[in-house]
Formats: structure tokens, sequence, C-alpha cells
């Protein structure tokens, strides 16, 4: 028996007025690489929209839009009219005769056959993100993204552009620029930028926010990658200089724009917690600095993504930031203990639940991510809301007022700016979660995200930071070639390897591998605060330039090369063919450098010869 028309078309109408679902098949095969550090994608989208698809979000008292005509073929009973019409964007909203207060004001009354009302820049801004309707501009068309914010993927942080273009914004992430964003976004749509206020079909240029405008000046001994967000590296020469690395040069590792806290309002700042029973507490700073200890922890941070220029080198193209050595710092944090306000808003450290398995972090710029519950429990973990950084405010580009710090774990699970923290039984759903920090195998192309953890805990790793040579004194009568022999190179760099693993022992080659002697390690114990070793070792070595001479075959350059092992004899691996991956994570295998010992012993006699 064949189905009633009827049937098929009220199944076929079903299908199509479901609009959400049928796109989200394009995020399956959608790509996760990084062309530049500041194209981020954020790939929470599928379950995201998913769930706000089938959200009931209340209405404010919607905007009247005149609904555009579609010509329609007359056919049949009306059928394609039906299916047209379904097409449409569809509202609960009982239809309403408009009034004379509803009628849009004299310079936005429609000038086009497109029927939608044109409106002035300052109009827009009028619906800024403290409205209660705020709107956006793309490209040249207005939205009321009011309905949009509760399924907002990045949450709240769309109303930054709220009053202006949100094209400066979205720029910052690569998934915006896909059809089904923009699909989405067309469904809000209520109007067009006044002609008067457009240049080449665009809103004027002085009516663009910049959203880097307000972040912090940098220090010039930074090596910026990017500048919008800030990427940059801790130079070389400063790296081992000092076992504290100075907050001027420690590096910078930004998604984002850098929000801004005024000082004033710093201990007003709250941090919201939320249970997995649906019980909320807030703290202000005020409120953390006052009910709890304060603890000091020596700890570093590092990218997962340092050293991933060494990747691209011995191995083959990496998707990311091309970080040399200097994606790595140490610092003193004060703070106050996470499990501690953890055990105030009312969670068990003793039988948290099975529902409590992960604590999920998010930040003022709608950066987020989360650790297993195990490394917050953990008494000698150390995992703080930190407040200070090497003995003064934390500096606005490294989370200020408050940030997390996880000791002997990837950065990116220390957020920054942190406001809410939530106590779940799954992971964070962020891109910076679930698909950016893993690791595959150098054979594995296509990359299945849920088959392997995010990275947590950091592998060993070692790194030499400076080379030099020291001309010996000329003796008198002395010829130069025995100054030159007599002359010593100096090695220095830094050992490294998380979940507070001690480093143990450092070797160093004068060539390429074939040879091995140790280093000295540096002993900055004194300095050292915490539960656990969850701080780097600066090391150092001479040796002769006739030693080195000898090994380099008559050539006038070596290969130096460092390895470091830790306390649970983990070491580093040989070569980074052996641990490729796209996205070039963990790019941890023996640190090789070119050493031109001719050219930097004539720079240094230059130097030495200066009045």
């Amino acid at each position: 028996m064949s189905i009633p028309i009827s049937q098929r078309l009220g199944s076929g109408l079903s299908n199509i007025t479901r609009r959400p679902k049928r796109t989200l098949g394009f995020l399956d095969n959608f790509g996760t690489g990084q062309s530049t550090g500041s194209r981020i994608r954020l790939v929470g989208f599928r379950s995201t929209f998913r769930a706000a698809s089938y959200r009931t979000v209340p209405r404010a008292p919607p905007i009247r839009r005149r609904i555009r005509p579609l010509p329609v073929l007359a056919a049949g009973s009306g059928l394609l009219t039906i299916l047209f019409s379904a097409l449409q964007p569809v509202t609960n909203e009982p239809l309403e005769n408009l009034q004379d207060g509803d009628l849009p004001p004299p310079d936005s009354i429609p000038n086009d056959s497109d029927g939608l009302p044109r409106y002035r820049l300052a109009e827009v801004k009028a619906h800024g993100p403290k409205s209660e309707r705020p709107w956006v501009i793309c490209e040249d068309k207005v939205y009321d993204i009011t309905d949009w914010i509760p399924g907002h993927p990045g949450g709240e942080v769309i109303l930054r552009a709220a009053g202006g273009s949100i094209e400066p914004y979205w720029d910052i992430f690569s998934i915006h620029k896909s059809p089904y964003v923009k699909e989405i976004l067309e469904q809000y749509i209520v109007g067009k930028v006044h002609p008067d206020d457009l240049e080449n079909g665009r809103p004027l240029q002085e009516h663009i926010e910049d959203p880097f405008m307000l972040d912090p000046v940098r220090d010039t001994r930074l090596k910026q990658l990017t500048a919008k967000p800030c990427n940059a590296e801790t130079p070389n020469q400063e790296l081992t200089k000092s076992f504290l690395t100075p907050n001027p040069v420690f590096y910078v590792r930004n998604h984002m724009w850098v929000p801004v806290v005024e000082d004033a309002e710093a201990e007003e700042h709250n941090i919201t917690i939320e249970l997995p029973d649906g019980d909320i507490k807030t703290y202000s700073i005020k409120d953390l600095k006052a009910r709890f200890k304060q603890h000091t922890v020596t700890a570093v941070l590092q990218c997962s993504g340092n050293r991933r220029s060494d990747m691209t080198r011995y191995a083959k193209k990496t998707n990311g930031l091309q970080w040399t050595v200097g994606a790595i710092s140490c610092a003193k944090w004060e703070g106050v203990r996470l499990r501690d306000v953890l055990a105030d808003a009312g969670l068990s450290l003793e039988d948290p639940g099975e529902d409590a398995r992960h604590i999920q972090f998010s930040g003022l710029e709608a950066y987020g991510a989360s650790i297993p519950i195990s490394t917050v429990l953990d008494p000698m973990g150390d995992v703080l809301l930190a407040f200070k950084m090497n003995d003064e405010p934390l500096p606005r580009d490294h989370g200020f007022p408050v940030r997390v710090v996880v000791p002997g774990h990837v950065a990116a699970r220390c957020v920054k700016w942190v406001n809410k923290i939530v106590v779940s039984d799954e992971e964070s759903t962020t891109t910076w979660q679930r698909r950016d920090y893993k690791c595959f195998g150098p054979n594995e192309v296509k990359q299945d995200w849920d088959k392997y953890k995010a990275i947590q805990v950091m592998p060993i790793t070692s790194a030499i930071t400076r080379t030099r040579v020291q001309p010996a004194d000329k003796t008198s009568g002395g010829q130069a070639s025995e100054s030159t022999q007599n002359s010593v190179v100096q090695i220095e760099g830094y050992a490294y390897s998380g979940g507070g693993r001690e480093i143990q022992r450092v070797d160093i080659s004068l060539d390429g591998g074939l040879t091995w002697d140790q280093a000295q390690l540096v002993d900055d114990t004194n300095l050292e605060r915490g539960n656990k070793a969850w701080c780097w070792k600066r090391w150092r070595y001479e040796t002769g330039l006739s030693e080195m001479v000898k090994g380099s075959k008559g050539e006038s350059k070596a290969t130096l090369v460092v390895k470091a092992t830790d306390d649970a004899y983990n070491t580093q691996p040989e070569t980074h063919k052996s641990i490729y991956n796209p996205r070039g994570n963990l790019a941890t295998a023996w640190h090789r450098v070119d050493f031109d010992y001719t050219a930097a012993l004539k720079a240094c006699s230059q130097d030495k010869n200066k009045p």
C-alpha cells in the first residue's frame, strides 16, 4: 500500500524544519588544523548546537520582522507553496498586527526591495552588551542575537561584539568562516546597515572595534610569534639567567584578547563553583583571600607546542605556532588551594561521588579546559587559584586577577582569568580539551579525536639555551694559536619533567650524540616551594675548545646534543620522526644545536678588545 501523500508531506516538513540537525553532518568532516596561532577552531559546535536546537529559551518581546515573500510555483494542490513556506524562519510567537509604536524610526524605513529596515550605526550601538536585545553586524547586515546566546558554543563571550561588527572577533576563529555558522546567523537578521554608514559595502572603518586594542604593552625582549592574539616566547638569554623567570619576559600564550579587569574591581571579581548536584556557590577574590590559607608554589608552565619548530625541522611540517625553546618559564605562584575551596563549597574530598570525575575551568574570554578530579583532591598536588606571580599581582597577560595553576601539567590546563569552575562527570567540551591538545602516532594521518586522552602531565624535556666561547688571556710572548686552544666553551640550558618528577641527570654530547658527558645541575633548591619537584633544573657545562675541535673532525662546526633523565628514569626520545604528530605537540626529542665555534671565538675576541 502506498503511503498517503499527506503523510509523506508531513514527514518531509518535519525533516526540513529541524534546521540545525540538517547541517550537523558538516562538522563530521571539519578539519582541525591550525593555520596560525591566531586562528583557532571552535569544535564544540556539534554537541552544543544539537543541545541548543531543542532547548526552550524564554523569549523577550520579539523585534517585528518583515518577512520577504518567496516566489513559488503554483502547482497541483499548493504542495510546493507549503514546502517553500516551511523553509521560512519559524516562531512560536502569535502573529500580531503592527501598531503605531511598532513602526521603525525614520532612518530605518525599508528602502530596498528586500523589505529589511536600514539602521544607523548609532542605533546598532544602542543594542550593546548590556541591552535587553543585543545586536551585531556582519558585513552589511544587522542581527538580533538575543535568542542565540544560550546556544552559542562560546557562551556570552559573543556579547563582546554586541553593538558593533562581529567580524573582527570571528576572524580569530576559522570555524566562523563555515557556511553552517553563517546559516545559523541568518536566522536572526533584523535589518541592514544604513547606506550612509557604509564604505565599500562594509561599516565605516572608524566604527569597527579592534578586539585587541586594550591588550597590555609587552616587553620588547620577548620573541613575538603573533601580535593578535599575542604569543611570545622568553628570549634564550633570559631563560636560564635566573631560576625564576621575571614577569616581563615570562612567555605569553593567548588564544584571544586579554580581558580587562580594573584594579579597583579586582577584589570583587567572582568565581562561581557548581557541584554535580546543581548547588552553586560564588566566591569573590576578597572572600578567597580572607577565608582560606594561602600557599606558595614554584612551578614551571610550558606550552605543549614548546620546541615545535624542532619537530618541523627534523621530521616534517607541523600545524601550529612554531615555538623554539622559549615556550616555557618558571615562577613563584601564590594563592589558595582549590581543594580547600571545593570542600568549603560542599564537595566531599573523601567521597566526591561518581558524578565528580573532572574539574572544568572557564575564563572571562571563553577559553575552557579541565583536569581529572584526582589531581585536585591529591593533598600533594598543589593546585592553586593564584593571585600573585613572583611576589607581585598577576600581570594581565598571565591571568589578572586570578588564574588556575596546575603544577606538572601542560599550561593549557592552567586557565587564566578564571570565573567559573564546574565539578562534572565529563571533561570540558571545548576544542582546547577535546581536540587541540592531543598526540597521534607518526602514521596516523586521519585523526580520531575520541581515540586518545587530552594531554595533562608533561613528559621530560631539555634544551640548550646559550653557547659561548671565553677566550683565554694571552700570556707574555704567547701565541694566538695557544690562546685559541686554551679557550673555554660554555653551554647552558634547562631540563624539566612534569608530574613532580625531579631531574636526575643531564647528558651532553659535543659530537652529535656519539660520545657523552654529564652537565652540572645548578642547585636552586633553596628557591623551590611546594610538595613536589614542580620546577626545572638549570644546568651548565664547560669544555676546552681543543676538546671540541677534536670531535669536529677538522670542521669549524660541532653539533651539540642534550638529553635529560628524571627520577623515574624517564628519558627523551632520540628523534622527532619517532614521535611526529601533525599538531607538533610534545616535541621532546634530543635537542640539537649546530655551533660554529670559530665564528663564536672571533665574536668574543672582538668584544673583549673593545675599549
